[in-house]
């Protein structure tokens, strides 16, 4: 064989092995685009069911304009309606009038980010009205706006803890300390450190403070880093943090900088994490869904070979990729609380595969004992989710509501699941 000859066969083998692995790696989203362009959005599992949204939700649309990647509620105005924040911009209950906390503009969804991907509804210096804070880029220090108590004008701005760089794309919200109030658990940004910001303690306080968990240096506190959860991993009373990289554990004492940290495989880059018992066999697993690919997980905690603590990955969900939010509440009334996530539609402005697909909006229903332990429900296929996913009662009918803001615009879903 001449030498000429020997290189194209070479060269032809290696570019049909290329492409089969691509095309492996790529088919469920294909499959899923081809059906979706041709109206028929459609799951990229094997039964290839179409994706059909329940009749469960009552959907409202707020706008279509990208605001905000981050959602919040609060009673604003102090009118007893709970409001939607999105960002800079608040809606006001119950006509949906649109409002601004300070300067901001409409951003372009295949170009730009926004100026905020996280927001949060509090009483930040217990004043007896709602403020807003926000989570802007990743690495960026955080911030709040005072509520200016119906008066005219922009809202006072103030940085969280001496504009500490929140590391992480999902910071949690989270009350660390037992006292009521949410507080925010992410990485810093400058010590590459596991920490907690609390909310100010006392009326007229403005400070959030900065406590540290871990040392310095650790995994899953780079600016870029995907998935953190808080949770008792290993039922010893005591919460702990994880992150896709394994799990830090916790010690009574949550400001003492020296959680022991033990590698574990818990996955890809992900949205936020949950902990809790999926299958139903007293120990605490671990629930994620993927930032910026394919996949919703399950990790069953399992005893590894070398006799350590480990987990065991399931995948629970192909439905839909970006999966870049997630948040836990009871929305069906059984006693148990239930997963919720949907897509972040274009989260690298289409330069992602599946990154244009159809928005969906889902929830799983735990059955631990039943296998294969969970049930997916799909709400929306043309909305999904933000960076945070807010879940709360907005009519006043003891069911909890659902709200999300995304570059495809600001939604409520109200809760119509019958019993």
């Amino acid at each position: 064989m001449n030498s000429r000859l020997h290189r194209y066969l070479v060269g032809g083998m290696l570019l049909s092995v290329w492409l089969t692995n691509a095309y492996g790696q790529e088919k469920p989203l294909f499959k899923m685009r081809q059906q979706m362009a041709s109206g028929t959005a459609a799951s990229a599992d094997k039964s290839g069911k179409p994706v059909v949204a329940s009749n469960d939700f009552k959907k409202m649309k707020l706008t279509g304009d990208f605001i905000s990647e981050g959602v919040a509620v609060a009673d604003l105005n102090k009118d007893g309606k709970l409001d939607i924040v999105a960002g800079y911009y608040w809606f006001e209950a119950p006509n949906w009038k649109r409002h601004e906390l300070a300067p901001s503009r409409v951003f372009d969804p295949r170009k730009e980010y926004s100026n905020s991907f996280l927001n949060l509804g509090m009483d930040v210096n217990q004043d007896g009205w709602d403020d807003v804070v926000i989570v802007d880029f990743p690495g960026k220090p955080g911030f709040w706006f005072e509520n200016n108590q119906n008066k005219p004008g922009e809202w006072q701005k103030h940085m969280l803890a001496d504009s500490l760089g929140i590391a992480n794309e999902s910071p949690g919200f989270i009350d660390i300390n037992g006292d009521g109030r949410l507080d925010i658990l992410c990485g810093d940004k400058a010590k590459k450190q596991i920490v907690w910001l609390q909310a100010p303690e006392k009326p007229g306080e403005t400070a959030w403070k900065r406590f540290a968990m871990s040392a310095e240096n650790v995994p899953g506190t780079e600016i870029f880093s995907h998935g953190i959860g808080y949770g008792d991993v290993n039922k010893d009373g005591i919460k702990d943090v994880v992150v896709r990289e394994g799990w830090f554990e916790g010690t009574a004492d949550k400001k003492a900088a020296n959680w022991v940290f033990h590698p574990a495989n818990l996955g890809e880059p992900c949205s936020h994490m949950q902990v809790l018992d999926v299958n139903g066999d007293g120990k605490n697993d671990v629930v994620s869904a993927s930032a910026h690919a394919l996949g919703i997980w399950w990790h069953e905690q399992i005893i590894d070979e070398t006799g350590k603590l480990n987990f065991k990955t399931h995948l629970m969900s192909n439905t839909t990729a970006q999966t870049h939010a997630s948040i836990m509440a009871d929305l069906n009334d059984d006693g148990r609380a239930d997963y919720i996530t949907g897509k972040r539609f274009l989260a690298h402005h289409g330069r992602d595969p599946g990154d244009s697909d159809p928005a969906i909006l889902l929830w799983f229903e735990f059955t631990p004992g039943k296998e294969p332990f969970y049930k997916e429900h799909v709400i929306d296929t043309d909305s999904g989710a933000g960076l945070n996913i807010v879940v709360q009662d907005m009519n006043g009918d003891k069911k909890p509501d659902i709200v999300i803001a995304n570059k495809n615009g600001v939604f409520l879903f109200e809760n119509k699941i019958k019993k």
